[in-house]
């Protein structure tokens, strides 16, 4: 076996494969600007805690998936993946959403918060986060992101909740280990802390 005949031939074929990549990404390139009406732009630019992110998003791609695979939002959890437990909830325009059940692209020149974008400039947690940690509501806390957004959706709406009104509000997010007291507890701490502050009225 001729071994510097072999070689020629792996160059010769990595030069060949890399023209064909380089050829095929320009045709994709100028099939997109031809693009049949009604497809979906793969690149999109999502408004999540405040700041852009653009992100390449397949057109049947869920926001949890988004946030937790492509952007690094790991707070975001993904627990029955099907709008159930609410372990992914997430803030669309200030409303709690299931982003299990959202697709990325319906969500395009919208503001979302996750829980990682609840902390104010200086880092300091918001006053549900920290309530959440006084009243030690979380057990094993793979819940607790998803309580927590629930929980801040509530207090913008309605500042002073009874507790009943907060076991509504909160009863779309399951807890495995059964901590309902708790968080209730921490929602009603939270929720008289950020009064007294004039952080809510």
């Amino acid at each position: 076996m001729n071994v510097n005949l072999s070689r020629r031939r792996f160059i010769k074929g990595v030069i060949a494969s890399s023209a064909a990549a380089a050829s095929s990404a320009a045709w994709y390139s100028a099939a997109a600007d031809d693009r049949p009406a009604g497809t979906v732009e793969r690149l999109v630019v999502l408004n999540v805690n405040g700041r852009k992110r653009p992100v390449d998003v397949l057109p049947q791609e869920t926001l949890a998936f988004t946030l937790r695979y492509k952007l690094g939002l790991t707070g975001t959890k993904l627990g029955c993946n099907r709008g159930e437990c609410g372990a992914c909830t997430v803030l669309v325009d200030d409303i709690n959403h299931y982003a299990c059940s959202m697709l990325t692209h319906s969500v395009r020149g919208r503001a979302v918060t996750t829980v990682e974008g609840l902390q104010d400039a200086s880092g300091a947690l918001h006053p549900v986060q920290q309530a959440f940690i006084d009243e030690l509501a979380p057990q094993c806390g793979y819940c607790t992101p998803g309580q927590i957004m629930s929980a801040v959706a509530l207090l913008r709406e309605n500042s002073e909740p009874t507790r009943q009104e907060v076991r509504e509000a909160l009863s779309g997010n399951l807890c495995r280990c059964g901590a309902y007291d708790h968080y209730l507890n921490a929602v009603m701490t939270a929720s008289k802390r950020m009064r007294a502050r004039g952080q809510i009225t």
